[in-house]
């Protein structure tokens, strides 16, 4: 393992030759003019009426975005009875995280579209990214070799049909042409992509690139959403969606081992289907929304009881074709002022089979919010303040107590009790240089599920966040 100072270099070198690329290309990109400055969750506009063809290729035929974002984390010291393979460690030095991606757009004929996302990620968690179910680092992925790589994120075709005339103006933006848009529309994607671009959005806490950096603030805790190391599958996604209600299903892949870099394409014995009802209203002329979200994994889990009675406790000589996991989420997020919001999430999964994908959470509620920095004459910057408990079923805690361990958490015993973490950041806002610069804290207790290993667990992070 590298020190941490050659780590640094070679990420920002990475980064650096990354955009160097990307400038070479020549492709001009969109001509940047003043950010515009709304407050959390700005009410939908107001579509307007048609007088043209809603979609055409004369409008907005290329969008071209791009950003990287630097993390730099660092945990305090603490004192454990006992260490596992899994287990947060209790003294180490920081680890710094980077991903560069570009966002590349082209509209192909009415209504569709296709989306090339080329990205480089490198870098390492805390503790190799284990030892806390609802880890510190969004942009962190589960991977031992720090050293940047480019890998296509995201590769699909979207078709949009207009079910009504009423059109309403859309910015251009990450993976979106700018024009107007159908406020009624029936739309059909198929390709590569991630999940969570279409599912569990929230307003105030979704983006770790931007917001909390947390993995249980970011998505809900116990969505083991499908996806690849990386947080990417492949499958396809229809959606059907007015100015208040949406609805969208998925069926997507799943990885062939857990936590595993490689989908599995034998579709019959491994997939994964995603159902979300979104609803939006205005509460004392304040917008809110709630999502309500379900899902079913279907994969060659391991099962978490019959692991703990091997003598072994190894849960992959459990495994078998056709295991599911169901589960489902709730989110709201309500607009209190022009400067403040609030959200909330809930969900829970059966956690009777292994997690498969995201992380080890099978309960997780959250509560947060966020404000601009009007009141002190900063209106682009964001304030955010949340916490959150997670925890995990009776088959789970009882494998763990056994001395078993999953791709995440394992400290080789377990005194149960809920994993509770507090975060707060502050975003500077640089508009005029596409650059913000947020100070992240995190407190988390009992790493892990685990009461013998209480902390408290201070974590300390610095990000950096370009986007054009």
């Amino acid at each position: 393992m590298p020190t941490f100072l050659p780590r640094r270099a070679v990420l920002l070198s990475g980064g650096l030759l990354f955009t160097a690329a990307l400038a070479s290309a020549q492709v001009t990109p969109p001509a940047a003019s003043s950010p515009p400055t709304p407050p959390p969750a700005a009410p939908a506009q107001q579509p307007i009426q048609a007088t043209a063809t809603p979609d055409s290729t004369r409008t907005q035929p290329w969008s071209l975005h791009f950003q990287q974002t630097i993390i730099d984390q660092w945990h305090s010291g603490f004192s454990a009875p006992y260490s596992g393979p899994y287990s947060l460690q209790e003294h180490e030095s920081a680890k710094l995280s980077l991903t560069t991606t570009a966002f590349i757009s082209r509209r192909l004929w009415k209504g569709g579209t296709a989306v090339l996302n080329p990205e480089v990620a490198g870098g390492s968690g805390l503790s190799s990214a284990r030892g806390i179910a609802g880890f510190t680092n969004g942009e962190t992925f589960r991977i031992g070799d720090p050293a940047p790589v480019l890998y296509l994120a995201r590769l699909y075709l979207r078709q949009e049909w207009a079910l009504k005339p009423e059109l309403q103006p859309v910015e251009d933006d990450l993976n979106q042409l700018g024009g107007a848009h159908p406020t009624h529309y029936l739309a059909l994607t198929a390709g590569k992509f991630s999940a969570a671009d279409f599912f569990d959005q929230n307003s105030y806490s979704h983006d770790p690139r931007t917001q909390f950096l947390n993995w249980s603030l970011m998505s809900n805790g116990a969505w083991d959403y499908p996806a690849n190391t990386r947080g990417y599958t492949v499958g396809a996604l229809l959606e059907y969606v007015t100015p208040a209600f949406a609805l969208r299903a998925a069926s997507t892949l799943v990885p062939q081992q857990a936590n595993g870099p490689a989908l599995n394409y034998h579709y019959g014995q491994a997939h994964a289907e995603t159902l979300e009802l979104t609803y939006s209203y205005h509460l004392a002329h304040r917008p809110g929304t709630v999502r309500l979200l379900g899902f079913r994994n279907v994969a060659g889990m391991g099962d978490y009881r019959l692991a703990t009675q091997r003598p072994d406790h190894d849960i992959t000589q459990t495994r078998q074709t056709g295991r599911t996991k169901t589960g489902f989420g709730i989110s709201a997020e309500q607009e209190l002022t022009s400067d403040l919001g609030l959200f909330a999430r809930l969900s829970y999964n059966d956690g009777r089979h292994e997690t498969w994908a995201f992380t080890e959470i099978d309960r997780s509620a959250s509560l947060g919010a966020v404000s601009t920095g009007r009141r002190w004459h900063r209106p682009t910057d964001r304030l955010g303040v949340a916490v959150v408990a997670n925890g995990i079923s009776d088959e789970h805690r009882a494998y763990l107590a056994a001395g078993g361990y999953g791709f995440i958490i394992g400290d080789g015993n377990l005194n149960y009790t809920p994993e509770l973490i507090s975060e707060v950041y502050y975003s500077f806002e640089l508009p005029r240089y596409h650059v913000s610069l947020s100070p992240d804290y995190q407190l988390v207790l009992n790493p892990g599920y685990n009461h013998d290993r209480p902390g408290p667990v201070q974590v300390l992070a610095l990000r950096l966040h370009t986007e054009f």
